[in-house]
């Protein structure tokens, strides 16, 4: 990255990994003084950074590298059938991008976190935790809001940089499932990258030994960062 000179980065002391419970992890963040324009913002995420609230941060694992970054080129991308079906099937459904969070969008998220991730490090749901995570964010950022009538069923927290979209975080109605809300809202966001001409929806780390962030590589093609270059996958 250009601007490693310019920019300080810091390692966080080893600490159990969130996908792997045999493993310890370590993060590289940089400098919460720095002021990360959208440009900057650009080149972190073609270097595989990824922001969680005011944080931006990529895995810094000693002898691991199973977080990779991904990214989907979307001129290239086409929906598989079964995409296609999960679209036909949720006609039903309204999408809305707006600057802030809906006052539903809380509650959803606690229902979230509290019925599908008990056994994660974000559990028990908190406002702080909403606030600190979901709310915090930047002059760019845009939350898809999924409504079926009146009801909302799923919030992606997005960030648009120079060369795509950057899908934060996503959150749904559990009793939603079915409906692969989280799909959805990922076959959105590239159909929005179309529409306002950006060439990548980044997608965060793919892991390929972690069944709940394998789905990633549904999306075709997609390009994963490999030593330092991204490698594409047809």
């Amino acid at each position: 990255m250009n601007d490693d000179r310019q920019i300080k980065l810091y390692a966080t002391a080893p600490h159990p990994c969130s996908y792997f419970d045999d493993r310890e992890a370590q993060t590289l963040f940089v400098d919460p003084a720095c002021a990360v324009g959208s440009p900057l913002y650009t080149r972190l995420s073609q270097a595989g950074f990824r922001r969680s609230g005011s944080h931006y941060y990529r895995p810094n694992c000693d002898g691991c590298n199973a977080c990779i970054a991904s990214r989907v080129p979307v001129a290239d991308f086409s929906l598989s059938r079964n995409q296609r079906r999960q679209i036909a099937r949720n006609k039903d459904l309204d999408y809305y991008w707006r600057e802030s969070l809906d006052a539903e969008a809380y509650p959803l998220y606690e229902r979230y976190i509290n019925e599908r991730h008990r056994d994660g490090d974000m559990y028990p749901a908190s406002r702080e935790q909403f606030d600190s995570f979901i709310a915090d964010s930047r002059q760019d950022t845009t939350y898809l809001h999924i409504y079926h009538q009146r009801q909302l069923l799923a919030v992606s927290v997005c960030d648009q940089m120079g060369d795509g979209l950057s899908a934060i975080y996503t959150f749904y109605a559990p009793e939603a499932q079915r409906r692969s809300l989280g799909k959805l809202a990922v076959l959105h966001m590239i159909e929005t990258c179309r529409q306002r001409q950006l060439p990548y929806l980044y997608l965060g780390y793919w892991i390929r030994d972690c069944q709940k962030m394998r789905y990633k590589i549904d999306y075709r093609p997609l390009e994963l960062l490999m030593s330092q270059r991204w490698v594409r996958l047809n």
